[in-house]
């Protein structure tokens, strides 16, 4: 069964070529068969298909890969978003009440919240997801959230280490013990991915190497949080270590900056966690003038970026934080497969997934030009209409 897509104003296939970072082609139309791109071209030149979709001269782009989420969690911290809007500082301990939420939720409750989330995802134009752990912090807790994170994409990361939890308050390093021992050995085999909150109030530079050289050892792969809060080593640690990612980097020095860009360690901005907390937004113009790869992701969670929607986060790169739209849809469509180390998705090309996201608009521009207008009007995962 193949199905062409016809009739694209603006076709974005991130193959990028002569400066033009998103791979423009104009009047376009792609060719889907057994859920990947088998042709990209123009429309002038499109090969027969069983079945045909006109897409009315819209613009289409890539899904939408959002490398950053914590969508497993219970209950919602609505009070303390009202309280930092009302002048509270933002601080790593509020994720300890999304921690007694979770823990007193049953796995189905988790998963039938999961699935909402994801649902909401898919119909704003997301079709790859990374989902992390971090809401259990006991061995029996963080392996639930890492086997329901499993149930739903492969781009599961294990964040056992994200706070201290409170029974171990005044016991860091015994909780590292457990991080890396025991609750290690129950998420590895649900989890591609290890990532530690290297950061004030969270986990100090040693325990965080700990952690991810722990799980390298078992055979995950490494990302970071860091530098969210302030500036701190985490960087250096996440590029030394070969990290695909290092996420947030909200506070960076020279050094991190000359650092990643010699590196292939991915920056993830997360630019829903600035608007949700009133801190700073990071200057992508420095760090892709630097040659920083930048990924863009929601970073999906109930404290720091209640928020799900790629193109809010979009529209925000573009109006404060100095990137050119188009460098905004690469970022959350090829700097997010990047992120995650997937050639895969986030590009239109022969062999790829079928991921694509049909847009109610000529161009991406209006991506960042109408935020807030939901503008994504059709949605293919593997080649299958799904929105």
């Amino acid at each position: 069964m193949t199905t062409l897509i016809t009739n694209i104003g603006e076709l974005t296939t991130n193959v990028g070529s002569d400066g033009d970072l998103c791979g423009t082609v104009k009047d376009a139309a792609v060719l889907i068969e057994d859920g990947r791109i088998a042709w990209v071209g123009a429309a002038a030149d499109a090969p027969s298909a069983d079945d045909v979709v006109d897409a009315g001269g819209g613009a289409m782009i890539p899904g939408f890969v959002d490398s950053h989420s914590h969508l497993v969690f219970g209950g919602d911290r609505a009070a303390e978003f009202e309280a930092r809007m009302a002048g509270q500082k933002y601080a790593a301990g509020g994720i300890r009440s999304t921690v007694a939420a979770t823990r007193a939720a049953s796995d189905d409750e988790l998963r039938a919240r999961l699935r909402g989330f994801l649902d909401e995802m898919l119909a704003q134009g997301t079709t790859t997801v990374e989902i992390k752990s971090g809401y259990g912090l006991s061995v029996v807790d963080e392996e639930r959230l890492v086997r329901l994170a499993a149930e739903v994409t492969p781009e599961v990361t294990f964040l056992g280490a994200h706070v201290v939890p409170a029974e171990y308050a005044d016991r860091p390093d015994e909780y590292i013990d457990l991080v890396t021992g025991p609750m290690l050995d129950a998420c590895a085999p649900h989890s591609r991915w290890i990532d530690v909150f290297c950061e004030t109030g969270a986990f100090t530079v040693p325990q965080s190497r700990r952690v991810l050289e722990a799980g390298i050892a078992r055979g995950l792969a490494p990302r970071v949080h860091a530098s969210q809060l302030g500036p701190g080593e985490g960087v250096q640690l996440a590029v030394e270590l070969g990290a695909a990612s290092i996420d947030h980097g909200t506070y960076l020095t020279d050094d991190d900056i000359a650092a990643l860009a010699a590196s292939d360690t991915v920056l993830t901005l997360l630019p829903g966690v600035e608007f949700s907390t009133r801190q700073p937004y990071p200057d992508a113009r420095r760090l892709i003038d630097a040659g920083v790869t930048v990924a863009l992701a929601c970073d999906t969670n109930p404290g720091s970026s209640f928020t799900s929607s790629m193109p809010f986060c979009i529209a925000i790169a573009v109006r404060d934080m100095g990137m050119t739209p188009a460098e905004a849809v690469w970022a959350a469509t090829a700097g997010g497969a990047r992120a995650l180390r997937r050639d895969d998705v986030g590009v239109i090309a022969p062999g790829a997934r079928a991921d694509l996201a049909l847009l109610d608009a000529p161009t991406r521009i209006h991506l960042a030009y109408r935020p807030g207008v939901p503008l994504v009007r059709a949605v293919w995962k593997d080649g299958v209409a799904v929105v």
